[in-house]
């Protein structure tokens, strides 16, 4: 297999999916950076049988937004590419970890400061109220396990919970949930995206939800603007991606700042197909390139 085209540029493809078959607007501006380098960018939508996955460079996950309504099948899509030798980014095995939000629960055991969550999976699922009674939480933020974009998060209130425990009980029965404490902070001074290329810090937006909201994805309403973290809030990103095993190709670190002391803590590790904000910063493209240029690099080394 030869990762060179017949004008001796090597083509990547970047993984997207049916419902948006074409590099997504976000990342456009990495692969007119990739191309100053040699390296050719061509869509791929992953669960696509016609593909010669063998002709590609690398695959690089970017725009695969439906894996998490079929996560078996995206398991082993990741395991066939893995079989047939071409390198993936992120590397597999940090796929399979990553699409499974309970690794915020290993991070935690490692000491990674995570907001405080309970895991639900399985039936019977525990009272909503009565959990939130136990926790002391007054209101929460209910998530899949498996999930991406907000689908199917929502919010509640200790009062509001034994009217939502029958949707409660299908979310925990069908996959899993996890329910974390509503973060004032977010709506307030917003949530922090801390962008990372290949171990090396690249730049940072804040995110906010729109008025009357508490999801700070865009395709939510929300909105995202540069912003310079403060020196504690990306020393802690830092050693949060040192407790996660390399390489690795693209991080992005989503967290908040609790009042009190409390500091940056960790709301999700986002290392399958997050937004890489490339918009927000005109340098960013040219240095996920870079990255990206430097893993296959080792890819060719190692073959």
């Amino acid at each position: 297999m030869s990762d060179v085209n017949s004008s001796g540029r090597r083509t990547v493809a970047f993984l997207t999916c049916g419902r948006l078959p074409d590099v997504a607007a976000d990342d456009l501006p990495a692969v007119d950076a990739l191309r100053a380098l040699g390296i050719d960018v061509e869509p791929a939508v992953w669960d696509n049988p016609a593909v010669r996955w063998e002709r590609f460079a690398a695959a690089v996950v970017r725009s695969t937004w439906d894996y998490y309504l079929r996560p078996e099948e995206f398991r082993r899509f990741v395991t066939m590419l893995e079989a047939l030798g071409v390198p993936l980014w992120n590397p597999p095995d940090l796929l399979r970890w990553n699409m499974d939000k309970r690794y915020l629960r290993e991070l935690a055991e490692r000491g990674v400061p995570v907001l405080p969550t309970a895991w639900v999976e399985g039936e019977p699922a525990p009272d909503l109220a009565s959990l939130l009674a136990e926790r002391g939480w007054d209101e929460v933020v209910v998530k899949p396990i498996v999930s991406a974009n907000g689908h199917a998060t929502w919010r509640t209130s200790r009062a509001a919970a034994p009217d939502l425990q029958e949707a409660f009980a299908e979310l925990a029965a069908g996959g899993g949930a996890m329910v974390q404490p509503f973060v004032d902070e977010i709506a307030g001074e917003g949530e922090w995206s801390l962008l990372f290329f290949a171990g090396r810090f690249s730049h940072a937006v804040i995110k906010r939800p729109k008025s009357g909201d508490f999801r700070v994805q865009i395709d939510h309403g929300g909105s995202a603007a540069p912003a310079d973290p403060p020196a504690a809030v990306l020393e802690r990103a830092e050693r949060i991606l040192a407790a996660v095993a390399g390489p690795w190709l693209y991080a992005r670190v989503d967290g908040c700042v609790l009042s009190g002391r409390r500091g940056f803590h960790l709301m999700e590790l986002e290392m399958l197909e997050p937004s890489l904000f490339f918009a927000q910063d005109p340098l960013a493209p040219g240095r996920f390139a870079a990255a990206l240029a430097g893993v296959l690099g080792r890819d060719r080394a190692a073959a």
